[in-house]
């Protein structure tokens, strides 16, 4: 079990800002979590890395309990780049964590040429462009190869070449197993990274692991939706239908397969219709009275 986290709550005096936050991650992959500003994301990722107190709950990391001192060696967490100091250049902070990591110190300038700042990391931090300061932040946070990364929003601010480049690097520190779990508004590249998302309202989890996310959705306008319902029900799939229309997921039934079982019924197809729920419009729906103007 990578992460076990079970009925977290934590308040402020009387105000409660997380509400029976329970959830797992048994296997590596990319979690988003998602909400608007105030809805305790960033108080949960402190509250699991033992940065803040909480009153009820347990919390559970790579099967330690998130106060083990020996995860400082397995997990990192990506803040915002407050932490860093202006003075010192970018190779300082690497070959500071390499000592605080007990790691070689030619390990730092691995790193530095993975994430792709050679060209910048002697330089005072104070000079940097944001986007150098997200690289130089993920670099800090992946020298020790952590089987665990927390990052809050890592990508907010960052021009496209930038938000491209560190999206690269995440899919890779995945593919190599590496968990993630990010915190971030930019839902187009959440889109990009994954479908597992946590969205989150008011100090709780609205929903979690949405898997057909980014599954392709069809609507077809066929000549006999009835024929067509009595076709598919007596398959055992119940496909939504509103007048000459019907819809399905490619989870739920593969298009060549819809497509075909059409045909060999004679009934007609004018229209195919591709899309993708996607983060965005999900959102939309479980955030709409915070749209309204």
């Amino acid at each position: 079990m990578i992460i076990n986290v079970q009925g977290l709550k934590k308040q402020y005096k009387k105000q409660e800002v997380l509400k029976n936050i329970t959830f797992q991650i048994d296997q590596p992959k990319i979690v988003a979590l998602v909400g608007p500003n105030g809805s305790g994301k960033t108080t949960m990722l402190n509250c699991l890395m033992n940065l803040l107190p909480f009153q009820e709950g347990v919390v559970t990391i790579l099967g330690k309990s998130y106060k083990d001192p020996t995860l400082f060696y397995e997990v990192s967490y990506l803040q915002d780049n407050r932490v860093l100091y202006g003075d010192l250049t970018g190779e300082d902070h690497l070959k500071f964590i390499c000592y605080a990591q007990k790691l070689p110190v030619k390990k730092a300038k691995e790193v530095a040429e993975y994430i792709g700042m050679t060209s910048y990391a002697k330089k005072r931090v104070r000079s940097y462009s944001l986007g150098m300061k997200q690289h130089l932040l993920l670099a800090m946070a992946v020298l020790n190869n952590p089987k665990l990364v927390l990052l809050d929003e890592p990508i907010n601010g960052l021009d496209p070449t930038s938000a491209i480049h560190m999206r690269n690097i995440l899919l890779d520190l995945h593919a190599k197993g590496t968990t993630i779990i990010i915190s971030s508004h930019n839902l187009d590249e959440i889109d990009k990274m994954t479908n597992t998302i946590f969205f989150m309202k008011d100090g709780e989890i609205l929903e979690e692991s949405l898997k057909d996310l980014n599954i392709p959705h069809y609507t077809l306008t066929v000549s006999d939706p009835t024929k067509a319902n009595e076709v598919f029900k007596s398959a055992g799939l119940a496909l939504e239908y509103q007048e000459d229309k019907m819809t399905f997921s490619e989870a739920s039934l593969p298009l060549q397969r819809a497509i075909d079982e059409l045909n060999q019924n004679g009934i007609q197809i004018s229209h195919i219709e591709n899309r993708k729920i996607g983060a965005e419009k999900r959102y939309m729906e479980l955030f709409e009275s915070e749209l309204k103007l």
